[in-house]
């Protein structure tokens, strides 16, 4: 049930952009016990003047490759889980990509399984 908003700067590859969706597909299945197949994401590309992550914000130092990725997701889920996601993203955007861990910025909203529609204008896991 994640849907998943990955933003990053304009000038990658569609190649780079589908790794990018394959790895935290990846994560979400080992890490978070997502069913299979529960695949949604939306790829998005920005302007330079259209993205902002600050460059040093908490002491990390981040360049232009920053991504930014936002999943929503049904709540529960453990502090050492979403540890672990974290990582799993992290280290495979590294391995697979070259892309640096400090460039990887997760952000999780957690909401009632209630507030999910796949179609059919039905509450599925209501």
């Amino acid at each position: 049930m994640p849907l998943a908003r990955i933003d990053l700067i304009k000038g990658k590859s569609a190649e780079y952009r589908h790794t990018i969706g394959e790895v935290i597909y990846e994560a979400m299945l080992s890490t978070l016990n997502v069913p299979k197949d529960d695949r949604f994401q939306i790829i998005t590309e920005h302007g330079d003047s259209d993205f902002v992550a600050d460059p040093t914000y908490l002491g990390i130092h981040r360049t232009r490759d920053t991504v930014i990725i936002q999943i929503t997701l049904n709540q529960g889920r453990t502090l050492e889980v979403k540890k672990a996601f974290y990582k799993a993203v992290a280290d495979g955007l590294h391995a697979r990509l070259g892309l640096r861990r400090e460039d990887v910025f997760i952000n999780l909203v957690e909401v009632p399984k209630e507030n999910w529609s796949f179609g059919n204008g039905e509450a599925q896991y209501a």
